[in-house]
């Protein structure tokens, strides 16, 4: 169990776009048509039964149709067995460890219902961004609810594209029989025999892993790492009509499974070799190579070009749980405990005990939003009167918080009035990495005389205020996405950096700190470069580099120097543009406005302390311990 120590230290954070000219466009002849039993193949557009998809009144016509969405593998209405719902899982995964000598977040259901996999159909700040994505784009909505709502989406209810129609089990986000049924695009002997019956039906295969490209077993064949037939002698979700088999799956210890939702890529900017950059595509036509498309997120790409994607891992065990060497994204994120992964009846009696139980941790550097749901206006009803799913949501917190502190390592050296200060990135993706929009890292560093007094500062943030002060020495580390002036002109919109991530075409920044085994060829073949003043920069990181050395020059010898690593979930810049920039701004009851009050009230996103360092004086750091 997760507990609250005191460290003594001494001394030494879909789309798409097209506003464009596209009156001027001719629709092709030979478009693909989608299925026939698509939700959009009777809906030109969706507007929400609460507010009409307003388009920004700086365009001209958004001619996107579903088609410029398009990704290939399962469809949706194609499944013929129900997705059962989460809580159907609880009665044999949750609930059981009072019984034992192990933490409640061990069970399966508890660990994955305080995660943000659980919360993605529930999250605040979601719903603000996918209402301006759907202001911006017809249809681009449902590029987003693939992701975050996939059974509803499965089901048909990605319309409207507002997801107003998607029921509670769909907000249960990332859920169990969605992960649990998914299927090996690729084929592979190692995998189940039913695999290539499920292959076989797909008239779109997936070739690659991202965008929300999966395949899922339309009848209900459970999938999972372990036999459960040798472990109990039988299969229980066969023996109780839970499902109609359960099946031994090599995939679910796959990193590729984990890269279906973690690579993200815009379908409808191509790159264009000739202009060297990112152009619109002709509308009403699929495009699928993400290798062409403008690359919105990389982690499972900046895993796959790791050091981490090596047959021994890296060693860092203070990811890894029973593993003193972790490798895939499965490794940290699910990390092996000794425990009970299920039980019959409530009954732990006749129960396995598994030394390689993945823990259903699944949270990544999240901390800020769960706390927000339980006071939602809508969403605050999952928790209500359940004291048990609020408990499992503050140990996802508090997992959270332990994955940031762990993630990176800070050392200090002062000579003089010179100052150096190293960031070495532990994870095995970039630090930060995701989701770009307002989520960034940074350094803050006091320097004080003998007598106390401020001397230097660079990187101070106000908590009752959530500014961070832009000095001259401020060095953050961050992404930043905008638009081009040639697609600026067309929208109507300024050029430059932008929140619009919809319509985003151009990378304008990228400092963030690769993870070890960095290759800046490979790397800026996957889209997933550094950038410097809207280039991909080789020399930003040396080849092999997992760190970062910054040199301060302090105004005169300091007595002590305080230097923390920081990281926040979403700025203010941020939480501002989603509240202004909605489609609805004005409406007290708009997601844009929710969300800004909930930040309000909440800290306004406040910074965690990754990891500090301090020269002269012995400093506390408050950890969440594994």
């Amino acid at each position: 169990m997760r507990k609250t120590v005191t460290i003594f230290l001494t001394s030494s954070l879909a789309f798409s776009m097209i506003w464009a000219l596209f009156a001027t466009l001719q629709q092709p002849t030979t478009a693909i048509a989608l299925p026939p039993d698509h939700p959009f193949t009777s809906v030109r557009r969706a507007p929400s039964p609460l507010h009409p998809l307003a388009l920004p009144s700086t365009s001209i016509v958004s001619m996107t149709t579903p088609l410029d969405f398009f990704q290939p593998g399962t469809q949706p209405n194609q499944i013929t067995d129900t997705i059962d719902a989460p809580e159907s899982c609880r009665g044999c995964h949750s609930g059981y460890s009072s019984q034992l000598p192990q933490p409640a977040e061990f069970e399966p259901w508890t660990g994955w219902a305080g995660s943000m996999m659980a919360q993605a159909g529930r999250d605040p700040l979601f719903y603000a961004a996918l209402d301006i994505a759907n202001a911006d784009v017809a249809f681009g909505g449902d590029f987003c609810l693939r992701c975050h709502l996939p059974s509803g989406w499965l089901n048909g209810r990605s319309t409207p594209t507002d997801g107003s129609a998607m029921t509670p089990d769909d907000q249960e986000g990332i859920q169990c029989e969605v992960c649990h049924r998914l299927v090996d695009p690729i084929p592979s002997a190692e995998n189940p025999a039913r695999d290539l019956t499920v292959l076989a039906a797909i008239t779109s295969p997936v070739s690659f892993a991202g965008n929300a490209s999966f395949v899922l077993d339309t009848a209900d064949f459970r999938r999972g790492p372990f036999n459960i037939v040798a472990d109990n002698g039988f299969d229980p979700h066969k023996e109780y009509g839970v499902a109609q088999n359960t099946l031994v799956s090599p995939y679910h210890q796959d990193a590729a499974l984990c890269g279906t939702c973690h690579d993200i890529s815009n379908p409808v900017f191509t790159w264009n070799e000739t202009s060297q950059s990112y152009e619109l595509n002709t509308v009403n036509q699929p495009f699928t190579d993400t290798t062409a498309m403008f690359p919105v997120e990389r982690t499972y790409s900046e895993w796959r070009l790791s050091e981490f994607n090596t047959p021994g891992g890296v060693a860092l065990p203070q990811f890894g749980g029973n593993k003193s060497s972790v490798s895939t994204c499965q490794d940290c994120h699910m990390r092996d405990v000794t425990g009970v992964g299920g039980t019959f009846f409530g009954s732990t009696a006749n129960s396995v005990t598994r030394n390689d139980l993945p823990l259903h941790d699944l949270t990544g550097a999240n901390n800020w939003v769960p706390p927000l749901i339980p006071q939602h206006p809508v969403f605050s009803a999952t928790f209500a009167n359940n004291p048990a799913r609020l408990d499992a949501l503050n140990a996802g917190v508090d997992r959270a918080t332990a994955m940031l502190q762990a993630a990176a390592e800070l050392d200090i050296e002062l000579t003089g009035t010179q100052l150096v200060v190293t960031i070495t990135n532990n994870s095995g993706h970039k630090l930060p990495t995701g989701y770009i929009e307002g989520r960034r890292m940074w350094l803050q560093v006091e320097a004080y005389d003998a007598d106390g007094q401020l001397i230097y500062s660079s990187g101070a943030y106000d908590p009752a205020t959530g500014i961070l002060t832009q000095d001259t020495n401020l060095h953050l580390y961050e992404a930043t996405h905008g638009i081009s002036s040639d697609l600026a002109a067309q929208l109507g919109l300024p050029a430059g950096e932008s929140f619009h991530f919809i319509l985003n075409n151009q990378i304008l920044q990228d400092n963030r700190i690769p993870p070890r085994g960095y290759e800046f060829a490979a790397f800026e073949a996957a889209g997933a470069a550094p950038y410097t003043n809207d280039s991909p920069d080789p020399m930003r990181y040396a080849d092999g580099q997992y760190w970062d050395t910054v040199t301060y020059t302090l105004p005169a010898e300091p007595k002590t120097v305080i230097v923390r690593l920081l990281h926040q979930v979403a700025s203010r810049e941020y939480i501002e543009f989603l509240r202004d920039e909605s489609p609805f701004f004005g409406d007290p009851n708009s997601n844009g406005q929710i969300l800004y009050e909930l930040w309000v009230g909440n800290g306004r996103s406040a910074p965690t302390i990754m990891t500090q360092k301090a020269i002269g004086l012995a400093v506390y750091l408050p950890l969440v311990e594994r």
